[in-house]
């Protein structure tokens, strides 16, 4: 067999379906014992020295009530505000302290909602 170049490898992988190059890759695996995942891992930093760990950007939080303060009844209203949630089971939630109010919502959702419920007197974290 006549060995092709690397332009002509990448032309027969271009006809694959997706499908067909993850069995071939599979298939490549099995027969070199390697895995594709392992040639990521080598490329470490082109320095010398450990890499310091890279902290993802949140793009989710959490709102947590973590206290209704004194003016309860304003509290329930902006939770019933913020949520789907029905006055009892508003009530509850505040009651039941401290509670996620929402989850996974964007960073100026939470921010908005946040000071929404400190407007109306609670204490609330973001995480």
């Amino acid at each position: 067999m006549a060995k092709l170049s690397q332009e002509d490898l990448l032309a027969q992988f271009e006809e694959l379906t997706l499908i067909e190059l993850a069995e071939f890759v599979k298939a490549f695996e099995e027969k070199f014992d390697v895995t594709a995942a392992a040639a990521v891992a080598v490329a470490g930093p082109a320095q010398g020295g450990p890499a310091a760990p890279v902290e993802e950007e949140k793009d989710e939080f959490d709102v947590i009530l973590t206290a209704a303060g004194d003016k309860k009844i304003q509290v329930i209203k902006v939770v019933r505000e913020l949520t789907s949630l029905g006055l009892k089971e508003a009530k509850d939630l505040v009651d039941g302290a401290p509670k996620p109010v929402l989850e996974k919502v964007a960073k100026d959702a939470a921010d908005k909602a946040a000071e929404s419920l400190k407007g109306a007197g609670a204490s609330v974290e973001v995480k």
